[in-house]
C-alpha cells in the first residue's frame, strides 16, 4: 500500500563483532564499524517522505508480542482482543483505578520484540515509516518510560531488548517496506547526578556538584572522568555512559529551567530533572563543536551503521541551539550519504516560536507540528476554528513566502495526536477524548493525510484511543493517559488491563488503510499544491467557511493539484447529520458539463456547472465522513478492503 519511492532493498552486511558492552566512542570496533561503515550495503532512503505516512509509538507503551493476533505464533498468545463491553473495567472493582493509574506512570512491558511483531499490522494499515520512540537505555531505578532520560548512549534498554533486537526490527521492517527512523536526545541526559543544593533552579550561575548516582540511587560517585575509574562495579547503572560524557565540563550545571522563552535560560538550564549537555554556542557563525557534541555525533553514527536506520527524530531541538543542531545535523547528513542514504530524514521537536527559523538556519528536513499546527487539525474538523487558520500554515512552493512561516510540503511533520500535545498544557486527552471528536476522528485524519506535509499518525489513533482518565493528580501527570498500552497489560486504553487493541476489522484501521491506499495512487494527494474552497449554500453567494457561533457544521472542500489535474477533498464537520453544498473548482481544469467521479469513497459522478464565470459541483457529504472527486477516468477506491 506505500508508495513506489524507492522502498528499502538491501540490509548491511554484519558488522565487525562489537562487545557485548560499549563504554566509550573510541572502541576499536565501533570505530571499525564506523571506517568501514560506506564500503558495505545499506539501505537507500525514501524518494520523498511526504509519499509516505508514518506511525510514531512509544515501545513501552506498544506491543509485547503476546496478543492473540494474525502475526502471533499460537503457541505465544496470552492476550485477548479488545470489545466495547470491557471498556471502563478498572473503574469498578475497589482500588483498581488507583491500580490503574499508578501502572501508567511506569514501565508497563512493551518490548522491541512487540514491535517486530506488529510490523505487518503496521503494512496492512499503509504505514511507510515507522518512527520509534526513544530505546536507549533509561537511568535505573527511575520509571522513565518514555524513554528521553538516558543513561547509557550506547546501550539499549534492557526491559525493551537488546542492541541486537533493534537491528532485526529495522531489518524486518526493511523487508515490509517499512522505514525506521529513531526518537534520539541530545540536549540532555537522565538524572545522572545530584547537585549539592536541592533542585536548583536557573539563575545564570553554575552549581556545585556532589556526585554520580549509582545503582542504588545514592549520589557517592566522585564527579568527574578519572574519578568513576577508582570505583568498583560503577558500569552499567552508575553515572553516565560513554565515558567521553563523563567530563565535568561536559555539563552545563545550571539547575531547572524557569523561564522556558528565555535566553540563554533555556539554552542551559535542566529540562525538569534531566541533566542539560554542554553542547556549544547557540550562534551559527564561527561555531565550535564542545567535545560532548563530538561524542555524541560518533554516538549516532554508530546506531545508524549498526541498525541501518533511515532517519532521527531529534528531541528538544530549541534547548539545543541553532550551531549545536547544525553542526550535528551536517555530520549525520554527510555520514548517512556515505552510506548511500541520500535522503536521511532529519525532524526536530521545536515547541514554541520560531520552528520555521531553526529548520531554515539548522538544515533539518523537517519540524514537528507539535504548537499550532496540532491545534488546528484537532478545532477544525471539530468546527472550533476557521478552516483558513490550518490552510494558511501551509505554502505550495519553497520560495513563496519564505521566511514568513508558512511550511511547504515535506518541511512539516503533521499529526492529530502526540505524546505530550505541549498546545493543552496541562489538562490533555486525545482527538477522541469527547463524543464529538469520536464521531469526526475520520474527518481529522482525512484532514491530516489529504493535506499537505509529511503525515503521521500517533499509535492507537487507528484505534479510536481517547487518552482519557484523568487531568493529572498525585505522582500522576496527565501526560500517562495519552500514552495507553496498545497491548494492555495493567495500563490499557478505555480504562482496561489485559486486552489488546491490534484490531484490524475496526472502522478507523479500515478508513486510514482506505485514504493510505488513495494516496499512494494519486500523487496530487501527496505533492500537490493546496487550496481551499469557497463554499456556497446557494450557488449565488460564496466564502471561505468561518465560524457562526459557538460550532461551525458544515462542509471544509480543498483541492490538491498537480501536472494539471485537480482532486477535490471535502469533509463534514457535522458529527450527526449529511451536509450539501456547492464548491468551487478549477475551471480551466473543469470545463462546464464535464463530471467528477467519486475517487472516494465511491458513488455518484457530480457536474460542473458554471455560473458568473465561477465553475462549481454540487457535494453531498454524510456526517463526520469524507470525499474526494477527480475525472471520472480515475478508478475509485471501495470505502471496504
Amino acid at each position: 500500500m506505500n508508495p513506489p519511492t524507492g522502498p528499502p532493498q538491501a540490509s548491511p552486511d554484519s558488522p565487525p563483532e562489537l562487545a557485548e558492552h560499549l563504554t566509550s566512542t573510541t572502541d576499536p570496533a565501533l570505530q571499525s564499524l564506523l571506517r568501514t561503515a560506506p564500503s558495505r550495503p545499506y539501505t537507500p532512503s525514501p524518494t520523498a517522505w511526504e509519499d509516505l505516512v508514518l506511525y510514531f509509538l512509544l515501545p513501552d507503551r506498544f506491543s509485547n508480542a503476546l496478543e492473540q493476533h494474525r502475526d502471533i505464533p499460537t503457541t505465544q498468545q496470552r492476550t485477548p482482543p479488545y470489545t466495547p463491553s470491557a471498556a471502563g473495567s478498572v473503574l469498578r472493582p475497589p482500588n483498581s483505578a488507583q491500580k490503574w493509574r499508578d501502572a501508567g506512570a511506569r514501565f508497563v512491558g512493551g518490548t522491541l520484540a512487540g514491535v517486530r511483531s506488529k510490523l505487518g499490522y503496521l503494512s496492512r494499515l499503509g504505514v511507510g515509516g515507522v518512527w520509534l520512540g526513544p530505546v536507549l537505555k533509561q537511568v535505573r531505578g527511575l520509571e522513565t518510560y518514555h524513554g528521553y532520560g538516558v543513561q547509557d548512549f550506547l546501550a539499549v534498554e534492557s526491559r525493551l531488548g537488546t542492541r541486537e533486537e533493534l537491528r532485526e526490527v529495522v531489518r524486518e521492517a526493511h523487508r515490509v517496506g517499512i522505514c525506521v527512523v529513531l526518537d534520539v536526545i541530545l540536549n540532555h541526559a537522565g538524572d545522572v547526578f545530584a547537585y549539592e543544593k536541592e533542585r536548583p533552579v536557573y539563575d545564570g550561575r553554575e552549581y556545585k556538584v556532589k556526585g554520580w548516582y549509582d545503582a542504588r540511587r545514592k549520589a557517592e560517585i566522585a564527579f568527574g572522568r578519572g574519578e568513576v575509574g577508582k570505583v568498583k562495579g560503577v558500569y552499567p547503572d552508575g553515572a553516565v555512559w560513554p565515558v567521553e560524557l563523563q567530563d565535568p565540563s561536559c555539563w552545563t550545571r545550571k539547575g531547572r529551567i524557569r523561564d522556558w522563552d528565555k535566553a540563554p535560560e533555556y539554552l542551559e538550564g535542566d529540562f525538569f530533572g534531566l541533566k542539560a549537555l554542554s553542547l556549544g554556542a547557540h550562534a551559527v557563525d564561527k561555531f565550535v563543536p564542545t567535545p560532548t557534541l563530538k561524542a555524541l555525533v560518533e554516538v549516532y553514527k554508530f546506531w545508524i551503521a549498526y541498525a541501518d536506520l533511515d532517519g532521527l527524530r531529534i528531541d528538544t531541538v530549541k534547548h539545543m541551539g541553532h550551531g549545536p543542531t547544525r553542526y550535528f545535523t551536517s555530520c549525520i547528513k554527510e555520514f548517512a550519504q556515505a552510506l548511500g542514504k541520500d535522503n536521511f530524514l532529519m525532524v526536530g521537536e521545536i515547541a514554541g516560536a520560531g520552528a520555521f527559523e531553526t529548520v531554515e538556519v539548522t538544515g533539518l528536513d523537517a519540524a514537528l507540528g507539535i504548537g499550532h499546527m496540532q491545534e488546528a487539525l484537532w478545532k477544525v474538523p471539530k468546527g472550533l476554528e476557521d478552516p483558513s487558520k490550518y490552510f494558511s500554515l501551509f505554502r505550495n512552493a519553497p520560495y513563496k513566502e519564505k521566511g514568513s512561516g508558512p511550511w511547504f510540503r515535506n518541511k512539516i511533520v503533521t499529526m492529530i495526536d502526540d505524546h505530550d500535545q505541549i498546545w493543552r498544557l496541562t489538562s490533555k486527552g486525545r482527538f477522541c477524548s469527547d463524543p464529538v471528536g469520536q464521531k469526526l476522528i475520520c474527518a481529522a485524519l482525512a484532514l491530516n493525510l489529504c493535506t499537505l506535509g509529511i503525515p503521521c499518525i500517533y499509535y492507537g489513533t487507528e484505534q479510536g484511543f481517547d487518552g482519557a482518565g484523568g487531568s493529572g493528580s498525585q505522582g500522576h501527570h496527565s501526560d500517562q493517559y495519552i500514552r495507553e498500552a496498545m497491548f494492555g497489560g495493567e495500563f490499557g486504553a478505555f480504562r482496561t488491563r489485559d486486552v489488546h487493541f491490534f484490531l484490524e476489522d475496526s472502522e478507523i484501521y479500515r478508513f486510514i488503510a482506505n485514504i493510505v491506499k488513495l494516496r499512494s495512487e494519486h500523487i496530487a494527494l501527496r505533492r500537490g499544491r493546496q487550496f481551499l474552497r469557497e463554499v456556497s449554500s446557494t450557488g449565488i453567494r460564496w466564502g471561505y467557511p468561518k465560524i457562526k457561533g459557538q460550532r461551525r457544521r458544515g462542509i471544509v472542500a480543498w483541492s490538491r493539484v498537480f501536472n494539471e489535474v485537480e482532486l477535490l477533498c471535502a469533509i463534514s464537520t457535522d458529527p450527526d447529520k449529511a451536509t450539501v453544498a456547492w464548491v468551487e473548482v478549477d475551471p480551466r481544469m473543469s470545463a462546464e458539463g464535464s463530471t467528477l467521479g467519486c475517487l472516494y469513497p465511491g458513488g455518484d459522478d457530480v457536474t460542473v456547472q458554471r455560473r458568473g464565470g465561477r465553475a462549481m459541483v454540487k457535494l453531498i457529504v454524510e456526517a463526520g465522513k469524507f470525499v474526494v472527486y477527480g475525472q471520472s477516468s480515475h478508478v475509485a477506491v471501495s470505502s471496504k478492503i
